[in-house]
């Protein structure tokens, strides 16, 4: 039985950036001020905002807590995003796109990529994109919402955002103040624990002041103060299946249209992701130490930028992985103290956004039952792992000549993943958990776009003569190219409903 007399009084937030003020704006909204929560943050330490790259759920997100989408495109100098383009992630030459959204409209009780197979194996090389709505706005950097009617082929892309991720945490910080959150400024040099129960008690910073709550969330960041500094949790270290251990990045001056999309381009020893923002361009190179130098990385990036660069290089050095408990004692950790995962798939803010809705879904008393934490637990080990495996077959199905990915390729790779693989080659069965972030829509994408083509596909494709897929599958194309032009331009798009100020 719930017992209101122990409810939590107080909740500390140890670190600001996006992960920080994302879970003093959600817990603000969700507790009111009936909690008192408590952001402590240090000026002297910088936070990693590069340019962030979304995926759909952060709409949610931002819908939860009531913020208009219009103005958080204009505050955080933001763009949209219909999906990512890869180049050169397959052989050296290739090109694809991971949309959001669907493929096309079933016309059939057989799935349209089974038809498509069974084309392909006939002759037709019409690549596996064209039957992408978000693919049709995007080649020609198109954007607007979806239309609400499911009937209409219009409605069968989806979008998320680019944005500054400063400008973010900056516009939470405000939202969550505005709702009672108390940010306090200052180092944590030390960190006390309950010499009973080994929960957390307080944390002290440099100047003396204690920082005390009944429950603790750590955003401090790769070095986790609490989580492995405090508690010592440890750390599942996964770089033998995502080997890439640095970044450099760089933002450059914005030329052309800004594209409603991210790009990533594979290089010799890496890859480089590429966000377009409304008043620049977010840039970096994600690369493996082992196989080129910081300077070389540092080249590489600067010669592929689009425009004059904004900055000098910033250099970034991780661990992909993750803790080996998210939650211990009475701490949740969120965004990078939690774990760390390329942002090949823009993963990062999903991570911190279903970390803080598992937490609120979780919500602990000052008893602390462990059956929450368990719970926690292993929910977010299995999103993790998921996600892991999805950014895995990106490095294994690869036929580039370089040594890095030649090792890529050869690695193993874990026991569901290589499940997942086995049905798909043999005859196109997705057999991907329905509850898991990326649809059987992205596993397409993957493997068609890097060429992991099945020796099968379902009979019933064959067994249903009754169904036209061959005419079907043209009338999707022509039904998408003309849709595709009724949509504005994404440069109007932005221009008509969400202009950002320009930055003094």
């Amino acid at each position: 039985m719930t017992n209101p007399a122990r409810a939590l009084r107080s909740i500390a937030i140890i670190g600001g950036g996006s992960a920080g003020w994302m879970a003093a704006a959600a817990l603000a909204n969700a507790v009111g001020q009936n909690i008192a929560i408590t952001v402590v943050e240090s000026d002297e330490i910088g936070t990693i905002g590069v340019g962030e790259a979304t995926i759909p759920p952060i709409k949610t997100f931002n819908a939860q807590l009531g913020i208009s989408e219009v103005d958080f495109i204009k505050a955080t100098q933001g763009s949209f995003k219909l999906g990512i383009e890869f180049v050169g992630w397959g052989a050296p030459t290739s090109r694809y796109f991971h949309p959001f959204g669907s493929y096309g409209a079933d016309f059939d009780r057989v799935a349209l990529h089974h038809y498509w197979l069974r084309a392909r194996q006939a002759g037709d090389l019409t690549p596996f994109d064209d039957y992408s709505m978000a693919w049709a706005l995007a080649r020609e950097n198109r954007f607007g919402p979806p239309d609400p009617n499911p009937r209409m082929v219009h409605s069968t892309h989806n979008y998320a955002y680019h944005f500054d991720a400063g400008l973010y945490a900056r516009w939470l910080r405000t939202y969550a103040e505005a709702r009672g959150v108390v940010r306090q400024e200052g180092k944590i040099v030390d960190v006390a624990r309950d010499a009973n129960s080994g929960n957390l008690t307080h944390a002290t910073l440099a100047d003396g002041r204690e920082v005390a709550a009944d429950f603790f969330v750590d955003c401090s960041g790769f070095v986790g103060l609490l989580i492995e500094g405090a508690l010592q949790t440890g750390y599942d270290d996964w770089t033998h299946w995502l080997p890439c251990d640095r970044a450099v990045a760089m933002p450059c001056a914005n030329t052309g249209p800004i594209t409603p999309y991210t790009r990533s381009t594979a290089h010799a020893a890496g890859w480089q992701w590429r966000i377009p923002l409304q008043h620049r361009q977010g840039n970096g190179h994600v690369y493996c130490a082992a196989y080129i130098s910081d300077d070389e990385a540092a080249a590489t990036l600067m010669q592929n930028l689009d425009g004059t660069p904004l900055g000098d290089p910033r250099f970034l050095r991780f661990k992909t992985g993750r803790r080996k408990r998210a939650w211990n004692h009475n701490c949740v950790s969120l965004g990078l103290a939690a774990g760390f995962m390329e942002p090949l798939e823009s993963t990062s803010l999903h991570l911190i956004q279903m970390g803080i809705d598992r937490l609120l879904l979780l919500l602990p008393d000052r008893d602390h039952d462990p059956l929450l934490a368990e719970e926690y637990n292993r929910a977010t080990a299995a999103e993790y792992e998921r996600i892991r495996d999805f950014l895995i077959l990106h490095y294994v199905a690869n036929t580039r000549p370089e040594p890095f990915w030649q090792a890529c390729a050869a690695m193993s790779i874990p026991d569901e993943l290589a499940y997942k693989i086995k049905h798909f080659m043999a005859n196109a069965r997705l057999v991907s958990p329905q509850d898991e972030l990326f649809r059987n829509p992205s596993w397409l994408a993957v493997y068609f776009g890097q060429n992991l083509l099945p020796r099968g596909y379902d009979v019933l494709a064959d067994v249903r003569t009754q169904v036209d897929a061959a005419a079907q599958l043209q009338n999707l194309r022509a039904l998408m190219r003309a849709a595709a032009a009724t949509f504005p331009t994404h440069d109007d798009y932005l221009a008509r409903y969400c202009r950002a100020p320009a930055l003094v």
